[in-house]
């Protein structure tokens, strides 16, 4: 009976040192891991969340001053706003307007040949006139001109945000060219 009495208080000292500690080792790692699920699945939520909502909103500048008249040479394309702008103001005998450096087919910029007089676009080979219609290639419709107008100051401003296209017969608009 001394034995029976003896094993029966092992078990139950064996049961109590099981009861004291909560957590196995297997158990403390196993909610270690979803912890760490959890907070990295929080962290993605959060970070998708945030990409929604950009904290900059940059929207340059659409209008800018190109100078004086009297620097646009009659004949030639000026491509100093080319990199910046994206634009090429061209000054001929009847006046001067600015031309949107994009082709309307794909959006690529297009580069003045000066040799051949004419735009010509590198990724499909379109091919455009100084005045900005197309003869040939892929594009579906001639480059659209941006806003031109004469400031106070006597300087030319050029608004990139205004566009006139030829097939809705913007260019007789004002502002999509100006008369010397």
């Amino acid at each position: 009976m001394a034995s029976a009495d003896n094993s029966q208080a092992v078990g139950d000292a064996a049961q109590a040192g099981s009861q004291a500690t909560l957590w196995s080792r297997r158990d403390f790692f196993g909610r270690l891991g979803w912890a760490g699920f959890g907070l990295v699945s929080l962290a993605t939520v959060l970070a998708g969340m945030r990409s929604a909502f950009p904290r900059v909103l940059f929207k340059p500048d659409t209008t800018f001053k190109a100078g004086l008249l009297s620097e646009f040479i009659v004949g030639e394309v000026n491509e100093k706003f080319k990199s910046d702008y994206r634009v090429w103001i061209i000054r001929d005998l009847q006046g001067l307007y600015a031309l949107y450096a994009k082709c309307t087919h794909l959006g690529c910029t297009p580069r003045w040949l000066k040799a051949e007089s004419k735009f010509k676009c590198p990724c499909h080979g379109s091919g455009f006139y100084m005045s900005g219609i197309n003869f040939e290639g892929p594009a579906p419709r001639p480059l659209e001109r941006v806003r031109v107008s004469i400031a106070d100051d006597g300087q030319l401003v050029v608004d990139v945000g205004v566009k006139y296209r030829q097939e809705n017969g913007d260019w007789d608009k004002p502002g999509s060219f100006l008369h010397a």
